[in-house]
């Protein structure tokens, strides 16, 4: 076990204000594998001053310049995706080639789209008899979660250096190291000093004082709706801006056409990436009646190849949620076509792949957000009826339509109340605004659209 200390803030690691700590522990085996200091209000009062003692100069930084930091920073970020990928599998229990590609790769992949964006992104306009300047909105509080511990970090602080924001990161409690790694690299790549802070502490304590605090002008937080209400209502209340990226229970809808195998083998496998623990996983399948038994025995088939390839959610605390969802279902009247709520190992956090046949709209399951491998098979009788059950939840984050003509799907999918779909399987694009409707967030992340949450306008006229 390593015991680490201090907080980055100011350009440097400096001890933490109070002497308590939080144990991190490998979801694997129950082992606490490092401490990292519990962060006080001094901690992030000293944080948000160093961002705010370092926002003149970095605002007023050429964006040519500030580009040149971000690719230095990519290129930090993929010198070190082995440790980074070592890390995230330790404090999360993501499997290694997962890490490596996902966890490790994607934030390598974002910070370059940044960095290329900084140095092309039209930050002053002419409209008319006016000019337009779009100029850095100030101090970002960054609070993170921990499904996707680096890229989340990356997803904010990418584009708030790219605007010529400073910014202050809480990380979740759960994965602080690979956050410790972050800051290890901003300063290695020569971003100036007080421009990235990072504090670790609990979110109750440093979190909430972080949304608070007077000096910061835009909160960015990822993470649960029922926190995310807690933010926003701190940030309208201060008149700041406010980025909210919440909660999900995405659709994913297979139409009568699709090529049902496929549909059923990808959806799957959405689903039980990262143990489940992904805010825009499908975990809705939405099948017509007449395919419907044949989609379930394939799910059930193909959940049941993913027992000894998945790794356990992040924490006891989460095993005992994802758990508690699968009785719920079973409570409610849903039928067990794979997996179960009792325990596949005898150590570590594990959740057995879980499929459920026979959910109705209404049940728990199909409604509220699980964060774990458990997917819900739902039939349909037509297309109105799939579109009323996709869009009858207070969220609206992601989704998923397949067809056998792409047109039937993407006409479909303009009637889905969600703010990213994709087609028979698209590609994962760190170019398109990622964002949710309804209860799922508010403002967006990735590209263009991603950088815009980060400016504020002002016009000149002439």
């Amino acid at each position: 076990m390593k015991a680490y200390d201090g907080m980055y803030i100011g350009g440097a690691w400096r001890p933490a204000a109070g002497p308590d700590v939080i144990e991190v522990v490998n979801p694997a085996d129950e082992q606490v594998i490092a401490t990292v200091p519990a962060g006080t209000v001094e901690d992030v009062d000293a944080a948000v001053r160093a961002a705010r003692t370092a926002l003149p100069a970095w605002a007023a930084t050429p964006p040519a310049e500030r580009a040149a930091r971000l690719a230095a920073l990519r290129d930090v970020l993929a010198a070190r995706q082995e440790e980074i990928a070592e890390t995230v599998t330790a404090e999360l229990g993501a499997p290694l080639k997962l890490s490596g590609t996902v966890h490790a790769g994607v934030p390598v992949a974002v910070a370059g789209s940044y960095a290329e964006l900084a140095a092309t992104y039209a930050f002053e306009e002419r409209v008319g008899n006016s000019t337009v300047l779009h100029e850095p909105v100030g101090v970002v509080g960054a609070i993170t979660p921990w499904n996707y511990p680096l890229h989340q970090i990356v997803a904010k602080a990418a584009p708030a250096l790219a605007a010529g924001c400073t910014l202050v990161v809480k990380p979740a409690e759960d994965t602080p190291l690979v956050a410790r790694l972050f800051a290890e690299a901003v300063h290695e790549a020569g971003i100036p000093a007080g421009v990235v802070n990072l504090v670790t502490g609990l979110g109750p304590v440093a979190g909430q004082v972080l949304a608070e605090h007077q000096d910061v002008d835009l909160v960015s937080f990822t993470g649960s709706t029922a926190v995310g209400r807690r933010i926003g209502a701190i940030a309208t209340g201060m008149v700041k801006k406010v980025a909210l990226e919440l909660g999900g229970k995405s659709a994913n809808v297979v139409l009568p056409s699709a090529d049902l195998a496929r549909a059923v083998n990808v959806g799957v496998a959405n689903v039980m990436s990262n143990s489940g623990q992904t805010c825009s996983a499908w975990t809705r399948m939405l099948v017509h009646r007449d395919r419907y038994d044949e989609a379930v025995e394939l799910a059930a088939a193909a959940a049941a190849k993913y027992g000894d390839r998945i790794g356990p959610v992040v924490s006891a605390r989460q095993r005992d949620r994802v758990r508690g969802y699968i009785e719920k279902g079973l409570a409610e009247g849903a039928r067990l076509a794979a997996g179960g709520p009792e325990a596949p190992r005898e150590k570590g956090f594990y959740v057995s792949p879980t499929v459920f046949a026979d959910v109705t709209p209404e049940m728990t399951i199909a409604q509220e957000e699980i964060f774990g491998p458990v997917l819900s098979v739902l039939r349909y009788d037509d297309e109105d009826d799939a579109l009323r059950i996709a869009n009858g939840t207070v969220y609206g984050l992601a989704g998923a339509v397949w067809a056998g003509d792409e047109t039937e799907a993407v006409a479909f999918a303009r009637r889905m109340d969600t703010g990213q779909v994709d087609i028979n399987g698209g590609r994962f694009n760190p170019l398109a605004p990622f964002g949710g409707y309804k209860q799922s967030g508010v403002g967006r992340e990735l590209g263009a659209h991603g950088l815009s949450e980060y400016l504020q306008t002002k016009s000149l006229q002439f």
